[in-house]
C-alpha cells in the first residue's frame, strides 16, 4: 500500500517535487558557492550557512531577487536532466486530483514535469516564486489545497524533508513521507 493509497481517507493529494516526484539534476554545491560570491558582493558572510539561508540573506541584503534568478537558473537547467522517482508513477496513475507545491521555482517545476509527462495530471504547479512567502510558510500549500477545491483537512500533502511535514501541520493538512 502506497503513502497515499485512496484508502487513506483523503480527497487530493499535493506533491513536493524534489526528492518525491523526479530528483533535480542540480548541484547544489555551486549553486551555493555562486551565492556566496553574489553575498560577498555586498559585504554578507556566509559562513555556516544552511541552503535557504543563502537566500533569506540576499533578500536582507536588498539582493533577493538576483539570488533567486541565480538559484532559478540552476534549477532550469537541473529540472532538464531530472529523475523520475517512483511515487511519480503513483501521480500518473492517480484518480484524485492532484497539485504540486515546492520550494523550487514553478519554471523548474513545470519542465521536470511535462519531461515526464505528469504536468497534465496537475490542477497546480506552485513554486517559490508562485506565491510571496516559501515553505515551511503554509501560502503555498494552501494555494495548492485551493487549486483542488478541498479543505486543507481532506487532502495529505507528500513530501520528503521536515519542511514538508511543517508546512503541512501548518496548512492543516494530512502529510507522508515518501
Amino acid at each position: 500500500m502506497s503513502d497515499t493509497d485512496a484508502d487513506d481517507g483523503y480527497e487530493g493529494v499535493v506533491y513536493d517535487l524534489d526528492g518525491t516526484l523526479v530528483r533535480l539534476a542540480v548541484d547544489w554545491r555551486a549553486v551555493e558557492h555562486d551565492l556566496t560570491d553574489l553575498l560577498a558582493t555586498v559585504d554578507v558572510d556566509t559562513s555556516g550557512f544552511g541552503a535557504w539561508e543563502y537566500l533569506d540573506a540576499a533578500e536582507e541584503a536588498g539582493i533577493g531577487a538576483e539570488a533567486d534568478a541565480l538559484i532559478s537558473d540552476h534549477e532550469h537547467a537541473g529540472a532538464k536532466r531530472a529523475q523520475r522517482l517512483p511515487h511519480a508513477d503513483e501521480l500518473r496513475d492517480a484518480t484524485r486530483p492532484a497539485a504540486v507545491c515546492s520550494l523550487n521555482c514553478e519554471r523548474a517545476c513545470r519542465v521536470a514535469l511535462e519531461k515526464e509527462g505528469l504536468a497534465e495530471r496537475l490542477r497546480a504547479i506552485v513554486g517559490r516564486d508562485t506565491v510571496p512567502a516559501r515553505k515551511p510558510d503554509p501560502a503555498p500549500l494552501l494555494r495548492a489545497v485551493d487549486a483542488l477545491d478541498l479543505d486543507p483537512g481532506d487532502v495529505v500533502f507528500v513530501g520528503d524533508s521536515e519542511r514538508d511535514a511543517e508546512t503541512a501541520r501548518r496548512a492543516g493538512t494530512g502529510f507522508r513521507y515518501v
